[in-house]
């Protein structure tokens, strides 16, 4: 599967932005999906996942209450909506796809990843 985020961008502390994730190939309802970012110098981390139905979700704690994972089967497409943004969210987020029954926080479980998009917080 090919995937391609977007909806990055330059926002105020506070604000609000929707970033998408549409995933080539007819498979995608398959696959567990997932958010990760990477801020620079720093390692890549988890934000959340959603499991292939949709009925699963898992955020990372810095995100909890602000940011939701959800996912358009019909689509082909996983977004992260996310509010209250603060300067310490800007980094690059990935989207990432895996197989199997779990939803999974961790980057290895995941096997095809997006280009990343930049989403800057300013203060």
């Amino acid at each position: 599967v090919q995937l391609q985020a977007s909806g990055g961008g330059l926002v105020q502390a506070g604000g609000s932005l929707r970033l998408s994730c549409a995933a080539s190939g007819r498979t995608f309802s398959s696959y567990n999906m997932g958010w990760f970012r990477q801020a620079p110098g720093k390692e890549r981390d988890f934000v959340a996942a959603i499991s292939w139905g949709g009925g699963s979700t898992i955020y990372a704690d810095s995100v909890k209450g602000r940011f939701t994972i959800s996912r358009d089967n019909a689509k082909n497409t996983v977004y992260l909506q996310m509010n209250s943004l603060k300067p310490e969210d800007t980094a690059v987020y990935y989207c990432a796809a895996a197989t199997g029954g779990s939803v999974y926080s961790t980057p290895n479980r995941f096997h095809y990843w997006g280009q990343g998009t930049q989403v800057t917080v300013s203060s």
